[in-house]
């Protein structure tokens, strides 16, 4: 599969470390809006092309797949872009600014029998399975609540603090945690409780509580103004697990309720973690699938209403890039 990256940030950079570890992708084109910043990336992450325009990429007839690095402000325009050339789409989280957007996308991407999917990693490694497994067994009981923090210092990243980017924690991290709660409690969400700190115009802090039927709770901090420790903790009736770095786990530890350790698993070796989404892409094109069984686009959708409710209890709403 010939892959192709618009955007060449630092996630362009970390899906071109991770397509250059995979024996069945070809690292092929890279586009940016600076010929010389194409070419400079392609020369060092061992690109077959590069184009100082995404325009111009998206006329190559050999991509198979592109990836979108660009900010969340431009996805939807980069989205609409590819599929209007024919080009199957990774789109890299937060999926768009809003759900309408993600509508529109998606429904374009069906109309045009293409794939299009979200490029949220978490939905597609090994270690969502391997949780729900845990749970399934009966090992900790019945699931009653969870909590989670993601959170990194980006503050001082333009992306973050730039609300025409669309900056703030929700997009950035906060998806992650409402994802999370989706894979361990399901869909059905009751109700909902979110309040943020705002620091030059956009978010910076939120905390999430989120009510699912049968009585479940989850309660969550997402931050980009502090390095949290980004733990995920799932608690039963009978014992609790306890996930490090929910963002990539790296170890999965069980506990019964006298609070001892009775299990510790650690994720397959990975060469990034991106690795999954663009196996899944590559299993859907080889399927002739528009869309990705781990994150299909009805779910991409709700992520995206829950979200904007959340920012509308805030009473604040994203500058639409033009």
């Amino acid at each position: 599969m010939k892959m192709a990256i618009m955007g060449a940030g630092s996630i362009a950079i970390k899906m071109a470390n991770t397509i250059n570890g995979m024996p069945n992708v070809e690292a092929y084109a890279i586009g940016a809006r600076d010929l010389e910043r194409a070419q400079a990336f392609a020369q060092q992450y061992n690109f077959t092309k590069a184009y100082g325009s995404y325009e111009e990429m998206l006329k190559d007839e050999e991509i198979d797949l592109v990836y979108i690095a660009t900010p969340h402000s431009h996805h939807y325009k980069c989205v609409k872009m590819c599929l209007e050339a024919g080009k199957h789409v990774l789109c890299e989280k937060s999926f768009t600014v809003n759900a309408a957007q993600a509508r529109e996308i998606l429904a374009m991407a069906e109309e045009k029998k293409l794939l299009l999917t979200e490029a949220i990693w978490t939905r597609y490694m090994p270690s969502r399975k391997m949780i729900n497994d845990i749970i399934d067994s009966g090992a900790i009981g019945e699931v009653t609540s969870l909590t989670a923090n993601l959170g990194y210092e980006l503050s001082q990243i333009k992306r973050i603090w730039d609300p025409r980017l669309a900056g703030g924690a929700l997009l950035d991290v906060g998806v992650y945690l409402v994802n999370f709660a989706r894979m361990v409690f399901g869909e059905n969400m009751t109700d909902i409780q979110t309040s943020a700190v705002f620091k030059d115009g956009v978010d910076m802090i939120d905390n999430i509580t989120m009510i699912f039927d049968g009585c479940k709770m989850a309660t969550m901090q997402s931050n980009v103004y502090a390095a949290q420790n980004r733990t995920g903790c799932i608690f039963g009736t009978k014992g609790y697990i306890e996930i490090t770095n929910i963002n990539n786990p790296e170890e999965i530890k069980v506990f019964n309720d006298q609070y001892q350790e009775i299990a510790a698993y650690l994720p397959p070796k990975q060469i990034t973690g991106y690795e999954y989404e663009v196996e899944a892409c590559a299993r859907a094109i080889a399927n002739g699938d528009l869309e990705c069984p781990e994150m299909p686009h009805a779910e991409t959708i709700r992520v995206m209403e829950i979200m904007d409710g959340i920012r509308a209890s805030w009473g604040y709403e994203i500058p639409i890039c033009e």
